[in-house]
């Protein structure tokens, strides 16, 4: 009977490993917008009459952080991030949380004056720096 537990158990746990294995994409993996989702429940958003104004691409250690906001007179509607660092996992990991926050706090501040997110300091500090160039753009106070 132990012996069945133990491999019964040994087995779930090999089963677990094998599936949280994701594939590496040897550094290719495409630069994709990330930005805010609607409010509406899952419904597609009305189209925005707002604006859009593209901000400067901010070096930094891991890679260039550019962000698109879109404005509806000062008000920032929606922010998507157009360039960010990809290029492995770690990247991707990363920023797959970070982005998704910073979009969340800039929205909520209106405005770039935002904190850092934990564990992403420099796709925060890219961030901060591409949202305030396209606010700086905008002519947003």
């Amino acid at each position: 009977m132990r012996r069945a537990v133990v491999t019964t158990t040994a087995t779930a746990a090999g089963v677990v490993l094998l599936l949280s294995l994701k594939p590496h994409d040897g550094g290719n993996a495409p630069v994709q917008a990330i930005g805010t989702e609607p409010e509406s429940g899952g419904a597609a958003a009305p189209a925005s009459t707002g604006r859009s104004v593209t901000g400067d691409a901010v070096n930094t250690r891991y890679g260039p952080v550019q962000v698109k906001v879109t404005l509806d007179g000062t008000k920032i509607t929606r922010i998507d991030v157009v360039e960010y660092p990809s290029h492995d996992r770690k990247d991707q990991e990363i920023n797959s949380y970070a982005i998704p926050l910073l979009n969340q706090e800039a929205i909520a501040a209106q405005s770039a004056d935002i904190d850092v997110v934990s564990g992403a300091t420099y796709t925060s500090d890219g961030y901060t720096g591409s949202l305030q160039s396209a606010l700086d753009k905008a002519g947003v106070k």
